[in-house]
C-alpha cells in the first residue's frame, strides 16, 4: 500500500523518469474495478492530459501528486505505479495508461483500493489530500518533539494504543499501519499497549525512532514489502513485517509474531514488546 516512505522514494523516480514528457495518449479506467476511485468522469482524463507536459511530482503524506501543466493527477493508498522504457512490455489489465510521446509510459493499477484522481489544479477538496497538505511532514523539522508531545498528550490520546495513535485519524498523514511496525519494533513499544501506559522515556525513544526509520527507509529506497516505479523491492530489510512472522528477532532471538488487530495486521517481537 502506498504510504509515506513509498510516496517520497516515487516521487523521487518520477521526476526523473517523466518530467519533461509530452503525454500522446491515455487511457483511464480500462479495467474494470469495483474499488478504484476516480475524481467525476474518467473517460474525460484523455482530453485533460493529451498533448500536455509533465511537471513536478511529490508527495502530501501518502498521497502522491503529478502536476501535468494545468491539471493534477493524484494518487492514494492502493495505486500500484509502474514506469515503462518504450521497448519494455506493458500490462494488458490497468486502471490508468499514459503513453508519452517517446513511447515510454505510465501505468497504475489498483490492487485491493484506491484512488486515481484527475482535475484542475485547485478543484479538489478530498480532506484526506487536504489535510496532508495542511499537516507537517514526520520528516520535516516542524514535526519537532514540541509537536509530537503535543499530540501524544492531546486529550483522548491515551485511550488509544500504540497502533491507534500513529496510523489512524490522520494525525500523521502517510504513517500508515505498513511503517508503523518497524517504528515500534526499534522503540520496544507492543503496538496494543495503550498510550496512557508509555513512561516520559518511552514516548522520547518513539518519536526519535519514528524519525529515524522513516529516514531510514526512504535512503534505501522504500520497504522490502513494497515496490518501486521500476517493480523493484526497496532496499530497507524489515524487522516486523510479513517477510519475517515466525523468524526469530535479530535483537533478542525471540520469534517475530502476528496477530489481527483494528481492522489490520500487527507484527512484533514477542520478547523486545512485550505488554
Amino acid at each position: 500500500m502506498l504510504e509515506l516512505t513509498e510516496a517520497v522514494v516515487l516521487a523521487k523516480q518520477l521526476n526523473e523518469s517523466i518530467r519533461g514528457k509530452k503525454v500522446k495518449n491515455v487511457i483511464a479506467a480500462g479495467s474494470q474495478h469495483k474499488f478504484a476511485w476516480f475524481y467525476k468522469d474518467p473517460q474525460s482524463y484523455p482530453g485533460m492530459l493529451t498533448g500536455k507536459i509533465v511537471g513536478d511530482s511529490k508527495n502530501y503524506g501518502g498521497h502522491l501528486e503529478i502536476t501535468v501543466e494545468d491539471t493534477v493527477l493524484l494518487f492514494s493508498d492502493g495505486a500500484t505505479l509502474r514506469y515503462f522504457e518504450t521497448n519494455e512490455k506493458r500490462p494488458l489489465k490497468h486502471q490508468l495508461f499514459i503513453e508519452f510521446e517517446d513511447l515510454s509510459s505510465l501505468c497504475v493499477t489498483i490492487q485491493m483500493y484506491g484512488g486515481i484522481w484527475c482535475f484542475p489544479a485547485g478543484e479538489f477538496d478530498n480532506p484526506y489530500y487536504l489535510i496532508a497538505k495542511e499537516k507537517p511532514s514526520p520528516l520535516s523539522d516542524r514535526f519537532d518533539e514540541a509537536y509530537f508531545y503535543q499530540m501524544i498528550n492531546a486529550t483522548g490520546m491515551d485511550k488509544l494504543s500504540a497502533k491507534a495513535f500513529l496510523a489512524t485519524e490522520q494525525r500523521i498523514p502517510g504513517l500508515g499501519n505498513g511503517v508503523l511496525q518497524d517504528i515500534l519494533y526499534y522503540a520496544g513499544i507492543h503496538p496494543k499497549k495503550k498510550v496512557k501506559e508509555f513512561e516520559e522515556d518511552e514516548k522520547r525513544r518513539l518519536y526519535h525512532t519514528l524519525r529515524t526509520t522513516l529516514q531510514e527507509m526512504i535512503r534505501l529506497g522504500g520497504r522490502d514489502t513494497e515496490k518501486d516505479l521500476f517493480g523493484n523491492p526497496g532496499g530497507y530489510k524489515t524487522n516486523a513485517s510479513k517477510n519475517t512472522v515466525d523468524q526469530p528477532c535479530p535483537s533478542c532471538g525471540s520469534l517475530i509474531k502476528k496477530e489481527a488487530y483494528l481492522g489490520g495486521s500487527i507484527y512484533y517481537c514477542g520478547g523486545c514488546q512485550s505488554m
